[in-house]
């Protein structure tokens, strides 16, 4: 059974291994998978983000443990989430929410038991690595938690189409500081590959191309396209948007097609 991780913990220390170690000392047999621990820290969204980027190419059945948990140790529920066709383990914060909702929530339990002197500030290995565990043995749920209906959920922005303006939300950045925003196909109501694009961002507006893809622009060149995720990014090709236009999650960008001279 494949359990894949998902932290804001980094490999520096220790806590990525301590996790693991519980893993292996429950069910030895277990597929321990990375999918990240660079999540940024304490950085919920992100985090739920990125499991919803990645969860669907997991193999039916996988248990996926997430632990971005700036309230650990306080009343914030530690759950176990079983969907359509997986399960995922972690803090009631909506680091689960988006990727669960997208797969179909079937049944929702809090977790009860952890390790013996459990610690109030390492959930991750104390809580929610056991219960993870024990799910890919083929313990059911009901046999490590309680049943509930209530848990937190994260929302997706989404864009608005306003007076052939496109008024979107930047959602997430990854490493090479291309800027996923809350749009994606919506941008062919007003624009056609090839066309040019006026980005209104917090460091100006922004003349970017609209591409099918990063090779076909030149290097330095600000372009937008539909990534492989289906969302509306801006980039520079062989640059770096974000770090160029002071780019950061939560920001709103404004998009029109520029006028053809």
């Amino acid at each position: 059974m494949v359990i894949a991780l998902l932290t804001d913990f980094g490999t520096r220390d220790y806590f990525v291994a301590a996790m693991k170690g519980v893993i292996l000392s429950i069910n030895p047999k277990a597929a321990v998978v990375d999918i990240t621990h660079e999540i940024p820290p304490q950085d919920v969204w992100t985090g739920a983000f990125v499991l919803k980027s990645a969860y669907k190419w997991f193999p039916r059945g996988t248990i996926f443990l997430a632990v971005v948990d700036p309230g650990v140790g306080t009343e914030r529920a530690p759950l176990i989430i079983k969907t359509r066709r997986y399960f995922f383990v972690g803090p009631d914060n909506g680091l689960l929410s988006l990727a669960a909702e997208e797969d179909g929530v079937e049944e929702l339990y809090r977790i009860t038991g952890s390790l013996p002197r459990a610690s109030s500030t390492f959930h991750g290995r104390d809580v929610f690595a056991p219960a993870a565990a024990y799910l890919s043995l083929g313990v059911e749920p009901p046999m490590l938690g309680i049943p509930t209906s209530r848990w937190t959920k994260l929302t997706m922005p989404k864009p608005r189409l306003e007076n052939g303006v496109l008024y979107v939300n930047v959602i997430y950045i990854d490493r090479f500081g291309n800027a996923y925003t809350s749009a994606g196909a919506e941008i062919y109501q007003i624009a056609s590959v090839g066309d040019k694009l006026c980005v209104e961002t917090p460091a100006g507006e922004v003349l970017a191309t609209f591409v099918k893809s990063y090779g076909y622009a030149q290097p330095g060149e600000a372009v937008m396209l539909v990534n492989s995720e289906g969302y509306l990014e801006l980039a520079i090709s062989m640059g770096n948007a974000a770090a160029k236009y002071g780019l950061r999650q939560g920001q709103e960008l404004k998009i029109r097609r520029c006028q053809q001279k």
